[in-house]
C-alpha cells in the first residue's frame, strides 16, 4: 500500500511537470504575449524565399473550388491558362527572373519569353502569410516605375516540387487556381 503512494505521487509530480512544460513552450522565435492574436505558423519570408529561387517547370493549374462553368480568359492578363503549362519559371536570387513558354495552341505563343521581377511579399508578424509576388518587365520597363503585379498564396515546397494558389473571386466564395511546379535539375 505504501508503494502504491509512492508511485501515485512520482506520477501525479511528472504528470504536472509535463502539464507545465508543455504550456511553457513557444515557437522558435516567438516572444512572450498576453495578447490573443494568432501566430504566424508557416515558414518566414526568407524560408519561402530559398525555397522558391531556382528554375521550374509549371506541370499543372488546377481549379479549387472553381466551378466547372467558370471560364478563366487569362492568367495574369497574358495569356490561356493551358499556354502556361510546361512554362518555365526562372527566379534567380536577384529577382530578376523571366517566363518562357512552351505550350503550342490558339492562343500561345511557343518561344514567347517574359521578364519578371519577383519576391516574397512580407505581410508583417500576425498579418498573414508571405506570398509569391511578381511584376511583368516590358522592355525599356524599369520596375520600379511598374506598379502592377500579381501575388499567389505559397502552399508547398520542398527540392522537387512548388505549389502556390492564385486566389480568383466569385460570387458563391473562395476559389483558387492552384499552380503545381517541378524543379527543373
Amino acid at each position: 500500500m505504501n508503494m502504491n503512494r509512492v508511485l501515485l505521487s512520482i506520477t501525479t509530480l511528472m504528470l504536472s511537470l509535463f502539464v507545465f512544460s508543455a504550456c511553457s513552450m513557444q515557437p522558435k522565435g516567438a516572444t512572450s504575449s498576453s495578447s490573443s492574436t494568432a501566430m504566424s505558423s508557416g515558414p518566414s519570408a526568407s524560408d519561402w524565399k530559398g525555397a522558391v529561387k531556382g528554375t521550374w517547370i509549371l506541370n499543372t493549374i488546377d481549379r479549387e473550388n472553381l466551378p466547372a462553368s467558370y471560364t478563366i480568359k487569362s492568367v495574369f492578363e497574358e495569356a490561356p491558362a493551358e499556354c502556361f503549362i510546361g512554362s518555365t519559371w526562372v527566379l534567380p536570387s536577384n529577382g530578376k527572373g523571366n517566363i518562357s513558354f512552351s505550350a503550342d495552341g490558339k492562343l500561345c505563343a511557343p518561344g514567347a519569353s517574359r521578364d519578371i521581377v519577383w519576391s516574397i511579399y512580407n505581410p508583417g508578424k500576425n498579418n498573414g502569410e508571405p506570398q509569391f509576388q511578381f511584376k511583368k518587365i516590358y522592355a525599356g520597363d524599369k520596375a520600379k516605375n511598374v506598379v502592377t503585379g500579381y501575388r499567389l498564396d505559397l502552399s508547398y515546397s520542398d527540392a522537387n516540387k512548388l505549389v502556390m494558389r492564385m486566389p480568383v473571386t466569385i460570387s458563391s466564395g473562395e476559389a483558387y487556381l492552384v499552380f503545381t511546379f517541378s524543379r527543373v535539375n
